[in-house]
């Protein structure tokens, strides 16, 4: 079992920024991708950001140049540094953990970006 725990969401105006972490624990050894997921109300849940275990990244074309996505491994921690923020960005922000037989989700956190 792997737990997932984010923390950063918030209010933020159009063109600002904000940093999402999302700290793992438990079995963190099987993992070989996180991620960041966004669903705003009415609409599917979509892949913002992910990394895998060995670094690669990869982003959605909407996010592409704004958002970036890093890891600490000492503190098995993923972030998500999200600039130039856009009120479409609005959504509940959830991370994802993937082992080979697994996917974790976290509770979510609120990233409303209005002025």
């Amino acid at each position: 079992q792997v737990q997932l725990v984010e923390s950063g969401g918030g209010l933020v105006q159009p063109g600002g920024s904000l940093r999402l972490s999302c700290a793992a624990s438990g079995n963190i050894v099987s993992l070989r991708a996180m991620g960041w997921y966004r669903q705003a109300p009415g609409q599917q849940r979509e892949a913002v950001a992910t990394i895998t275990s060995g670094g690669s990244t990869n982003y959605a074309d909407s996010v592409q140049g704004r958002f970036t996505i890093s890891r600490d491994i000492a503190k098995n921690t993923v972030y998500l540094q999200m600039n130039s923020l856009k009120p479409e960005d609005t959504a509940v922000y959830h991370c994802n953990a993937m082992s080979y037989f697994n996917s974790y989700w976290g509770q979510g956190t609120q990233v409303t970006v209005s002025s």
